[in-house]
């Protein structure tokens, strides 16, 4: 059997909050609410407890939000490279990469540390999302 799609699941406090950060970064969209609801506010589950999105375009994976009681106290052993300089290096890489952190910062983006290009790889801009989860923007 091989696998057919991926979904990649944080665990957070706030998931509407979270879901609707990653969905800007990435051009994300909600499901439509099932048959017989006419908004996600109809549906009948704990309000809050889960977001979840996906690509439009069906290419990347469906990103699932849940709440947990327990907050990020370590670093992630996984994580996010958002892709936005794909092909770019030297100074206009570095010019894309602030570009985009510049866009994510008034979305609750903290911005981490610059690791710059060393010979064997490109720079990239490590990142926190609103509820402090690490990626990069690569």
């Amino acid at each position: 059997m091989s696998v057919k799609q991926v979904q990649v699941t944080f665990d957070c406090a706030e998931p509407v909050r979270v879901g609707r950060f990653w969905c800007e970064v990435l051009g994300y969209v909600p499901p439509p609410p099932p048959e017989g609801c006419a908004t996600w506010d109809d549906v009948n589950f704990e309000q809050g407890s889960w977001f979840a999105c996906s690509d439009p375009s069906g290419v990347g994976p469906r990103l699932y939000f849940q709440r947990v009681p327990e907050g990020k106290v370590v670093k992630n052993r996984v994580h996010l490279d958002v892709r936005v300089v794909t092909g770019l290096v030297g100074e206009e890489r570095l010019a894309a990469l602030e570009a985009e952190c510049a866009r994510l910062i008034p979305l609750g983006a903290v911005r981490g540390q610059l690791l710059l290009a060393d010979g064997e790889n490109e720079s990239c801009l490590n990142m926190q999302d609103v509820e402090g989860n690490e990626f990069c923007l690569d």
